[in-house]
């Protein structure tokens, strides 16, 4: 059995962030479902209490995945944020990944080396490089990145029960 990584095993941005758009579709269905348990069928909070963590979690998740996968493929600013803002909308990540694949702004791999090109020089493409030579701490610094987030969006509460 080899130990190095194949074609088939390789996470690609595309692959990356087509596992955490759909994931993210995948979770707002259970939230949805645990929603109509909860108001229509009257079973009770735990619906919801179970779904929505699990939904807050990969959807922070995916927020940051995109953000990594645009800088990562060059999207700029107003596309990066049309990414992470899909996720706010029920379904849209699929429609989104779609559209990107069409437009082949999922092409290629992991931007690894700097090149010529003007965006290279800047410190978040420094940044991005740095992390990605070093796969275990950009996972490690993700998971924690995530964790932080959903705390403290738990503490908050449910957005419904955010007021000024």
């Amino acid at each position: 059995m080899s130990l190095t990584a194949t074609p088939a095993t390789t996470l690609t941005p595309r692959r990356l962030y087509r596992v955490l758009a759909v994931a993210e579709t995948v979770t707002w269905t259970l939230l949805i479902l645990g929603m109509v348990l909860k108001y229509l069928v009257q079973v009770g909070d735990w619906p919801v209490q179970l779904a929505g963590p699990v939904h807050g979690t990969v959807f922070v998740a995916y927020a940051f995945t995109a953000a990594l996968v645009g800088v990562n493929q060059r999207w700029g600013a107003v596309q990066t944020a049309a990414a992470v803002a899909t996720a706010v909308v029920p379904f849209a990540t699929i429609p989104f990944d779609r559209r990107l694949e069409r437009r082949g702004l999922l092409e290629g791999g992991w931007r690894r080396e700097q090149t010529d090109h003007p965006g290279d020089a800047t410190w978040v493409s420094a940044a991005l490089r740095f992390f990605l030579a070093h796969p275990v701490l950009l996972g490690a610094a993700m998971v924690v990145a995530v964790m932080v987030v959903v705390g403290v969006l738990l503490v908050l509460g449910p957005p419904s029960e955010w007021t000024a």
